[in-house]
């Protein structure tokens, strides 16, 4: 199957690559259940690719962090930790009015999960 095979490889370099993984605790079975993201959930593999990063990082001696699916990931400034509470699911990108950066909202939210996975990792 060309998809695990490409998952594997995925995740082999990602394991290969960092000693601390951190996902967004999402609730992928809720997200199949939702008549606009259905579709594009259950066909992308994030499922079984993060199944496959956390037995292969815990195989590798490394760390899986899973931060709460109710953190505020894309909300927060990852400069200065400013909350906009204005942003939708259609927002991609914003500028914060107390640092002034600029916004991607995906990198954004990547940049806050990789802070919050590593205090979560520190306090454990």
């Amino acid at each position: 199957n060309q998809r695990l095979d490409a998952l594997h490889k995925i995740s082999n370099q990602i394991t290969n690559d960092y000693d601390v993984i951190c996902f967004e605790d999402i609730n992928l079975n809720a997200m199949k259940q939702c008549l606009k993201l259905g579709k594009n959930t259950s066909d992308n593999g994030f499922g079984t690719l993060r199944t496959f990063v956390e037995y292969k990082a815990k195989n590798k001696g490394k760390y899986t962090v899973k931060v709460g699916k109710f953190f505020p990931s894309t909300k927060l400034c990852h400069c200065c930790g400013y909350k906009n509470k204005s942003i939708t699911l259609s927002t991609r990108e914003w500028t914060c009015p107390v640092c002034g950066t600029h916004h991607d909202r995906d990198y954004n939210a990547a940049m806050n999960i990789k802070k919050e996975g590593y205090r979560l990792l520190l306090q454990s």
